[in-house]
């Protein structure tokens, strides 16, 4: 038998630019959604970031390495993200590694990304990318 994690990453990672109305299957009408980027009150927020984001991408796919239920209602995803994107590190394929804290009743109500954001977009752009690569190498 699944964990209610398992199905929830099944279901969201089968998302895409002509499944966005299935959040509502995923998420409260009052769903809090942050990331290093963005913070979402509301379902209509967060199908609208979901379509811009769906929308500007070549491909996306998620690997989930883990589902950690702490409590009933509270649990964290250990995911990796896969995705391709026309302006970003010439269209090659980027993979980002984070962490979902949930917590939810029926349906998720807070959802918290954990990723670096340098990965996934300041280290892909030209010339800026150059120059965070070459800072994290000097901090390193």
């Amino acid at each position: 038998m699944h964990s209610y994690l398992q199905t929830f990453a099944e279901r969201f990672a089968s998302l895409d630019a002509h499944t966005i109305d299935m959040l509502g299957d995923l998420y409260s009408e009052d769903v809090t959604f942050r990331d290093p980027l963005h913070q979402l009150n509301g379902l209509p927020a967060l199908r609208g970031y979901f379509a811009q984001l769906y929308a500007n991408v070549q491909e996306v796919r998620y690997t989930f390495e883990g589902y950690d239920e702490v409590q009933p209602g509270h649990g964290y995803l250990r995911w990796t993200l896969h995705f391709r994107h026309p302006r970003l590190g010439n269209g090659a394929l980027i993979s980002l590694q984070g962490c979902s804290h949930l917590r939810w009743h029926e349906r998720v109500h807070f959802h918290q990304d954990y990723f670096d954001a340098g990965a996934l977009l300041y280290e892909h752009v030209p010339i800026m990318g150059s120059a965070v690569r070459w800072l994290k190498g000097r901090l390193a």
